[in-house]
């Protein structure tokens, strides 16, 4: 048998993207932008496990709705997206994936059912069946993950995540032993933050955000390749003009980054302020409030700026102006 090589062109590349955050972190919000972003002016779909929520966002973007009902098994999982790539849609948004594992009836609901089939409450036994009793419910799930791969629309996979704590020993500073409980390290290098889902799902996607809800909207990258960077500027929330560049990419085209932030004008006028808006900063208007403000509880420029992940109080986007001034209200001067 021999084989054929030609050159590799990138065409048609199907996106999976997920969106991983804890409640308040705006991981909904986030994905139905991008999806907007992605599917211009058609519908997307959004398959519902939480209720009929996704329709909250009705009123604010264009798309298709349908619930998933318990079981969630894998087999439900991917019927419904199947169903909703052979209809057409140029992005499915899967809100929330984290029910298939840790849901009614879900992965970890199967293991345990399968475990009270082999072995009943024999605790023994249960013991000795509870790698096997794993079987059926993984191999499904691996399945789902298989067909998910197959599909021409692209996805938008939102996790839920949680806070995750270990108890550790050390040193304090006589040397004494002592127990202290810390948050977690998690594969995203955010203290405490783990997504609710198969350990290996998120090694499939194209990219991967950790969103929090200190900071709801913007991306804190877990899996972003090098050409997609310039896409999801960190001082910005995911919006549509990330899923329209993103989508440009995997089209084959050359994707347009976002414009960097004007600098600053040299000037005698306080460091907060910024242009007229144009550039989807703060006005001047608004730097000079947040200056004032800030002079008034004693919060450095640097203080500021690291908060809003900005490089100087200048380049806070125009949408977080609202936020920041609620921020610094509830900061105690020095």
């Amino acid at each position: 048998m021999s084989y054929t090589f030609r050159p590799a062109v990138r065409e048609n590349v199907n996106l999976i993207v997920g969106m991983i955050g804890g409640t308040g972190s705006g991981k909904t919000y986030s994905a139905m932008s991008m999806a907007a972003g992605i599917a211009g002016d058609k519908p997307f779909a959004v398959i519902d496990t939480e209720n009929g929520r996704a329709k909250h966002y009705a009123d604010m973007f264009k798309f298709d709705h349908c619930d998933i009902a318990p079981p969630f098994t894998p087999d439900n999982y991917a019927e419904a997206i199947i169903d909703a790539d052979k209809a057409g849609y140029p992005v499915i948004v899967v809100d929330s994936m984290s029910h298939v594992w840790a849901g009614d009836g879900g992965v970890l609901d199967w293991q345990e059912t399968e475990l009270d089939r082999m072995a009943g409450q024999d605790w023994k036994k249960r013991e000795a069946c509870k790698m096997a009793a794993w079987i059926k419910p993984k191999m499904a799930h691996k399945h789902m993950v298989q067909k998910l791969l197959q599909v021409k629309a692209h996805l938008i996979l939102c996790f839920r995540a949680e806070e995750k704590i270990e108890i550790v020993k050390e040193a304090d500073d006589q040397g004494k032993m002592r127990t202290k409980i810390v948050p977690k390290k998690s594969l995203t290098g955010q203290d405490g933050w783990i997504p609710v889902c198969e350990k290996n799902l998120p090694f499939e996607l194209t990219a991967s955000f950790l969103l929090l809800a200190s900071k709801p909207g913007y991306p804190n990258p877990i899996k972003l390749q090098e050409q997609h960077k310039a896409l999801f500027p960190l001082n910005q929330p995911i919006d549509g003009k990330s899923g329209q560049g993103i989508a440009l990419w995997a089209s084959g085209g050359k994707s347009a980054p976002n414009p960097p932030p004007k600098p600053q004008s040299p000037a005698s006028a306080p460091p907060d302020q910024s242009g007229d808006g144009s550039d989807g900063l703060i006005t001047e208007e608004q730097g000079e409030t947040l200056y004032n403000l800030r002079e008034k509880l004693g919060v450095t420029g640097k203080v500021f700026a690291l908060h809003f992940n900005i490089a100087k109080p200048s380049q806070l986007p125009a949408a977080q102006f609202d936020r920041a001034v609620e921020w610094l209200n509830e900061q105690k001067a020095f």
